[in-house]
């Protein structure tokens, strides 16, 4: 049985904060990623494998791999709080298990405990066959810091 949090959706508010933040990402539109699930504590985003994002040998640079992580777990803590709130990581660990091999990769982060300051995430990055075929690449964990957003 499929994991509930996987279908939740976020309120349209908050899909739309973390979308609007998301695309204001340099690198995460340089690399080619997207969101594509937003949950309350869980956020997807997918990296198409291309060249550019390659390393020596044809598997997915552990640099876009991480980045990817990274973001998922930051979006998975912000679907947690206000507004009025934005987060920044503190420190991340991420094992590298396997080479990051697939038509795409697709990182998941979940919130594992939320809490008025510090937010604790886990990282997930599969590689993706285009038939569906799913195998764990990546696996880490992240802190997260809420800060007050920047007024512009």
């Amino acid at each position: 049985m499929e994991d509930r949090t996987q279908q939740e959706q976020a309120s349209p508010a908050v899909r739309k904060r973390v979308r609007d933040s998301f695309d204001l990402q340099g690198l995460m539109s340089h690399l080619g990623a997207r969101i594509t699930h937003i949950g309350p504590g869980r956020v997807h985003i997918v990296l198409p494998a291309r060249p550019e994002v390659t390393q020596q040998h044809g598997y997915v640079h552990a640099g876009a791999t991480s980045a990817i992580a990274d973001s998922a777990g930051g979006y998975a803590a912000l679907t947690l709080f206000d507004e009025e709130s934005d987060v920044l990581t503190v420190e991340y660990k991420i094992n590298l298990l396997a080479p990051a091999a697939g038509d795409h990769l697709e990182a998941i982060g979940t919130v594992l405990k939320a809490g008025r300051t510090l937010t604790v995430c886990g990282l997930e990055v599969h590689g993706v066959q285009a038939d569906g075929t799913r195998k764990l690449v990546a696996n880490g964990q992240q802190t997260l810091i809420r800060v007050d957003r920047p007024t512009a």
